[in-house]
Formats: structure tokens, sequence, C-alpha cells
């Protein structure tokens, strides 16, 4: 198998370097993203405590009964805010659902903005106070996080830093908490199921922090699956769908998918927590001239943010 160029970049020499600092990260990140739309970042400001007191509370909650979990279930949301249920969410051309279950918490307003009309309030888990508190602090930073990053990009595209800033801010963004249960049986589910099957993200970039056990797999140009491992408590950051359009494919949004374990493992629970950084709804995703040209015309239809969200929603069947 070839090299893949995944690699370890520290985003506090971007926050706070030089300018040679800044544009080697800006360059670095750029090209891991254009070759296989995956890096992995240390310095993005979550601390192992945090993080700790984070996986605490996702295993708390989804230990809940199901009983309890379900009341959190809203119809008509999509899945977009609390609980969505067991196998409710299959990958776009797969027929069995994906083996987890998983909790959204969205944007929170508080400049008020217009757009506060437009989100659904997040739901509280009166069960477990500290879950609410602790995925609200892991949003903000992990938003804040978002944004450095997305401003690294701006440079490595020849755009002002600050480009996406307005777009991003207040965006539709979702910090998911997942779990792939328990299967005490494999052969009680149906052979092509997996924990996630092989999909590409919707939003711009996906934040994913760590995961309790191994088990992410992207897909390279060699049509190859190949293991993405990150260490301690780095974040995996890829590139999504909304991305890959607005840059004309110059940068990639790599299909990627969680294998089952072997036979004797899926007896024990997988969790992670991945964070889906949206734009507003009414950002444009029509290509960036500055990624058009006679070698690389343009790919993509005009669409807004909003109704590929809406699209893509329909196609892996949270939205009816």
């Amino acid at each position: 198998m070839n090299t893949v160029n995944i690699p370890r970049l520290d985003l506090d020499f971007y926050i706070n370097g030089d300018e040679g600092q800044r544009k080697q990260f800006s360059d670095d990140i750029g090209n891991a993203l254009n070759e296989t739309g995956f890096v992995t970042i240390t310095g993005h400001g979550l601390d192992k405590k945090l993080i700790d007191k984070l996986y605490e509370d996702v295993k708390a909650l989804f230990a809940l009964p199901d009983a309890v979990k379900s009341k959190y279930e809203i119809p008509g949301l999509a899945g977009q805010r609390g609980y969505t249920g067991k196998q409710k969410e299959t990958a776009k051309g797969f027929k069995a659902p994906d083996l987890k279950e998983f909790w959204q918490i969205g944007q929170t307003i508080t400049d008020g903005s217009r757009l506060i009309d437009e989100y659904p309030a997040n739901l509280v888990v009166k069960e477990l106070p500290s879950f609410n508190s602790t995925t609200l602090e892991v949003y903000k930073k992990l938003e804040t996080a978002g944004i450095y990053l997305l401003q690294a990009i701006a440079a490595y595209l020849d755009l002002p830093d600050n480009y996406f800033d307005d777009k991003v801010h207040n965006g539709n963004s979702i910090l998911r908490t997942l779990h792939y249960f328990p299967i005490t049986d494999p052969g009680s589910v149906p052979d092509e199921a997996v924990r996630a099957g092989a999909h590409e993200d919707i939003n711009l970039i996906t934040l994913l922090i760590g995961a309790s056990a191994e088990g992410l797999e992207l897909l390279t140009r060699d049509n190859e699956w190949f293991p993405v491992k990150a260490h301690g408590e780095d974040l995996v950051v890829n590139v999504g769908d909304m991305l890959q359009r607005l840059t004309n494919n110059k940068l990639k949004s790599t299909t990627h998918r969680v294998v089952n374990p072997a036979p004797e493992l899926m007896k024990y629970s997988r969790y992670s927590v991945p964070f889906f950084l949206h734009p507003q709804s009414g950002m444009d995703l029509n290509c960036l001239d500055s990624c058009i040209d006679a070698d690389h015309p343009t790919r993509y239809t005009g669409i807004t943010a909003g109704e590929y969200l809406d699209e893509r929603l329909r196609e892996i069947g949270l939205k009816k």
C-alpha cells in the first residue's frame, strides 16, 4: 500500500505562530486535504480532563434505559436534536442501517441573531445534568478550533483568512455523540450491516474527538481501505462535501467508514464524538472562482448549504 498523507499538525502554530509558521501550517493542511482529505490536529484547546469527562458523560447517556432515551427522540426534527434510536440511519447506497444510536446537539444563539428562530432548541437530559454542560463546552471549543482551521484553509485557497468567519458564525453545526452498541450474537444482524457504512460527510469540515476503539478507515485514491489512527487526544479532521463542492474538488471529501471488529469483540461498545462544522443555511456553495480554470471547469450547480443539507438528510433516511 502506498504512503497515505495524514500529517499530525499543531494548530497552536497557526493560532500563535509567526508568519512563517502560519504559512507552513496552511500549506500542510491544504496539501493533506487535497491528497487524502484527512489530517490529525494537536494544540486544539481541549485538554485531557475535558475529553475524559465528555466520554464519561456520553457512556452514561447511552447506558440509560431505551425507554428513557426514547423520550428524547422528537419526530420531525430529522435527528438534528436529541436522540436517534438504534439502526435509524442508513449510509447512502446501503440497504442495512448502521449499527449505532446517537444524540445531537446544535447551535446555541446568544447574540440575538435572527437565526435563533431557524434552529430548534437543544434538548436537556434531565437525568444527567453534567452531560448538558460538558457537551456545550465541548461544542464551543470545537467550533473555535474549526474556525481557525477554516482560516488556514482559506489562506491555502488564496482567499482572505477571514473568508469563512461570517459564514460559520452561528452556523448550523452539530455535535454528535455516538454509541456503536454491543452485538452479542453477530449472526443476528445482516452480513452487510456495519457500524457505519462507507460515506462522505455533508458539512464543511468534521472534527472527531478520538474514539473508544479502532475501526475508522478511509478509502485511498488507489481504492484501498486505510486505517485512520490518532495520538492520544488529537483530533481527526476531514473535508465534507460542502467544502468539496465549494472548492470544485480541489479539497477532497474522502469516503470513510467504521468497520466491525472481530466477532468476539462485537459484544463491546464503541463510542465516538464528531463535530460537524456547518455554515449558516444561506451560504452559497457555488464553486469558488479561484478553483475554476480551463483544466478544472465547474463541476457543480449552485445550491445553498441549507438546500444541500436537506437533500442529504433525505438520502440517508433521517428526513422523510
